[in-house]
Parts: structure tokens; C-alpha cells; sequence
């Protein structure tokens, strides 16, 4: 197992014409469509998120040694006489100034010992970067990415000085890629400022700054621009590689890599303005990275400070989209019916309201869905936990309608 082993998604698949889930396979007399393998990297170590064309986490799995800080700085357009403009000496003095107050708010984080492997064994190890954005007392909290911390029993975190401090996990969420940890504040003389990402503008100088490939605790500052600054791109959330669900990202092209997961993406004014999550790595790709907007991540850290989690509402159905697959003739559905959800396993309410393998749902209250994707969006927008929802479906070919309670997403 290489020291980056979940950090990269291949962009190979295996061919397969069945699936499982929760150790159950099914077969029911048809199979998935064959998906182009470029749209569908692999699963892999502790790969919680895919996305299309091969985009990675960036959190690394190396122990960070000694090493400087790196100021990667563009060189600006000359005036005709060769010297360099008066804007372009600004520009630089600008991203100097953005980096010298944002960097002794962003730390390394050190994940060790997996959880279930024994305390004190020589295992797995995970590294980051998160950013100091609050104080409490006598606490300082960090922001990062969830999986950079998702399933390691210990948290550590080096500040800029090089001073290693132990963290306790505050609240994490897969959905939405973030977590919050909390470090005793002895020390820590700032905190950063967060800006306002609905104010981007394409073509707005920004810098990245992180840890990447464990350089060192010297945080790393790259130099690029906003590329769009609200991109919707698709993620699967499970091991089949189904988009089923949507993330609003800024895409920038500065220079993002293994380790800078967590850390920041700051305007002129040195204020952060995003988090780094993702990068696309593929062959002939460069210079596209994405970050979660800052507007997104202030809602998010204020629940996760005080709940823990996220509270979603949930059915209780496993599901895979009726289109992806062939020989469906067993389901018996009315010729009419192209699109819906098939239903693979069923649990809680989902269960109590009498859904069962091989149902096939295309609408809920009186909206109609076609993806798993469409059924996440609609309850997670419309549906409270508590709240009634209709469930219209086939079963055998005929149709038929379930009602039940929403009850609250509970941890796995």
C-alpha cells in the first residue's frame, strides 16, 4: 500500500453484472449497463466521495518533515520597455500580503491509528490541511474536509511554528465534505477572517494554501485564479459510482495537490473564500481544482458546532437508477415507464410502510423522480424529519402508493 493510497481514484474499472449491497447480491434477472470507464473511477482505501474524470481527494499519507514555505507568484504582462508594470508590482504585493495573514491560521492535520486497529500499532496514517477560524474560550477550532479525518482514532495538528497539539473531533459530514475539530488555544495569536464567495468574479486572483505531500509544516501558498466561481458537479456518494448528488464548488486553476484537502483558498484581502477539496487528475488535465464556497461552509460549521452532525431526513431504501440497467422485462413495468428508482433494500420506515425488492418508485408526493439523485434532492429540500411523504410505485406491474414518516438519518 503506497503512502497515498486513498488519494487516488483510477480511472480502470471491472466489469461487473451484479451488485451487492450490505453483503446481499442481486440478480433479479437483469443487469447494469456498461458505464464508459472514463466517467467512473474506482473504489479504493478510504475513498468516501467519486466524481467524474477522475477527481481525487487531496488529503495525504505521509508525516510531514522540515521544509519552507513554497510562494509560487506568476509573473505579470511587461510594459513595452521590458520593465515590469506598476500593476503588475501590486498584484505581487497583494498576494504577499494575503499569504503573510493567512498563514499562520492554517495547520497540518495528522490522522493515525484507524479506527478499530489497536493503540500504539504502527498503521495507517492520513495527512491534510484545515484552517483556525474560531475561538472559545480557551479552545481554538479548525475547519477541514471529512475525509480527512473520517475513520482515524487519533487527530493531531501542527501549527505553522511547527507545535504539534492534540484535536478532538467536533462534527463531521460526508454530504457535504466538511468537519470541525477543536486544539487547546495556548499560542495561537490569530484566527482567519472568512470573505464572502458569493462576491467571486471569474478571472479574480486567488492563492491556495496547504500542506501538500507532507512538505513540511510551513504551510505551501500557490497562485491562480477563480476559473467559475459556482460549478455543479456530480459525486456518488456509494460504491457503484451513481451520481447521487450535486456539489456547488469554485473552480480554480491554482495549483492544488495531495495534502492541501482542508486547506484554504483566499482573495486578495487575505480572507478565505473557500475550501480545497478536489482536483481532476487525468491525463492532459491541468489547472482544475475545486474548492467548497465559504458562504456553504459557514452554515455548516455553526450546525456541526452545535449538533455534531447534519440531521437529514431518510426513507430507507437503497436504490439504483431503472435506466442503468438492461433486461428489466422481469419487472413487468407498463411500456410507458422508462425512468424511475429500483428499490434493492429496504429498512425503517421505508420497510414499515410495506416496500419491498424490486419495487420500482417514480414519484414521491407529486413530484416525479427519475434518479437517486431526484429522490435525494427532493427530500433533503422538501421534507423535514417528521414530515408525511407519498410514495407511488410498481410492484409486479401494477401500480401502487405507501405513506410514511420521515425519521432521521442515523450514523453507520
Amino acid at each position: 500500500m503506497g503512502l497515498f493510497d486513498d488519494d487516488f481514484y483510477s480511472t480502470k474499472v471491472s466489469r461487473r453484472n451484479e451488485w451487492s449491497v450490505k453483503g446481499k447480491k442481486f440478480h433479479g434477472g437483469y443487469r447494469r449497463r456498461q458505464v464508459p470507464s472514463w466517467l467512473l473511477p474506482a473504489f479504493g482505501g478510504a475513498a468516501i466521495m467519486l466524481i467524474v474524470l477522475a477527481l481525487f481527494r487531496l488529503g495525504s499519507g505521509s508525516e510531514p518533515a522540515a521544509a519552507p514555505v513554497a510562494a509560487a507568484v506568476a509573473n505579470g504582462t511587461e510594459s513595452a520597455s521590458g520593465n515590469g508594470t506598476d500593476t503588475q508590482k501590486l498584484s505581487s504585493d497583494s498576494v504577499v500580503k494575503a499569504a503573510e495573514r493567512i498563514g499562520p491560521t492554517v495547520i497540518s492535520i495528522i490522522g493515525s491509528q484507524k479506527e478499530g486497529e489497536k493503540a500504539g500499532a504502527r498503521g495507517s496514517m492520513g495527512l491534510g490541511s484545515g484552517v483556525m477560524f474560531q475561538r472559545s474560550g480557551d479552545k481554538v477550532r479548525i475547519v477541514t474536509n471529512n475525509h480527512v479525518v473520517e475513520g482515524f482514532a487519533q487527530l493531531d495538528v501542527v501549527t505553522s511554528s511547527g507545535e504539534r497539539k492534540k484535536a478532538t473531533l467536533l462534527g463531521r459530514d460526508q454530504m457535504t465534505d466538511l468537519a470541525v475539530l477543536e486544539i487547546e488555544g495556548s499560542g495561537i495569536k490569530s484566527v482567519a477572517d472568512f470573505g464572502d464567495s458569493d462576491a467571486l468574479r471569474a478571472g479574480e486572483t486567488v492563492i491556495a494554501v496547504g500542506n501538500p505531500l507532507g512538505l513540511g509544516y510551513a504551510p505551501t501558498v500557490t497562485r491562480g485564479i477563480i476559473s467559475w466561481p459556482k460549478r455543479t458537479i456530480p459525486v456518488s456518494l456509494g460504491a457503484q459510482g451513481d451520481y447521487d448528488w450535486e456539489m456547488d464548488v469554485i473552480q480554480t486553476d491554482a495549483a492544488i495537490n495531495q495534502g492541501n484537502s482542508g486547506g484554504a483558498l483566499v482573495n486578495l484581502e487575505g480572507k478565505i473564500v473557500g475550501i480545497n477539496t478536489l482536483k481532476v487528475a487525468d491525463t492532459g488535465v491541468e489547472g482544475l481544482g475545486f474548492a467548497i464556497p465559504i458562504n456553504s461552509v459557514k452554515s455548516i460549521v455553526e450546525v456541526l458546532i452545535k449538533d455534531h452532525k447534519i440531521k437529514r431526513p431518510y426513507m430507507g431504501v437503497v436504490t439504483q437508477d431503472l435506466q442503468s440497467f438492461t433486461g428489466t422485462e422481469v419487472l413487468k413495468l407498463p411500456a410507458d415507464v422508462k425512468a424511475g428508482i429500483i428499490v434493492l433494500d429496504v429498512t425503517g420506515p421505508a420497510k414499515d410502510a410495506g416496500l419491498k425488492t424490486n419495487d420500482v418508485i417514480v414519484q414521491l408526493d407529486t413530484q416525479a423522480v427519475d434518479s437517486t439523485l431526484a429522490l435525494r434532492k427532493y427530500i433533503y429540500s422538501q421534507k423535514k424529519i417528521g414530515d408525511k411523504i407519498t410514495i407511488t410505485y410498481y410492484r409486479g406491474g401494477k401500480k401502487a402508493t405507501a405513506t410514511m414518516t420521515m425519521a432521521e438519518l442515523k450514523d453507520r
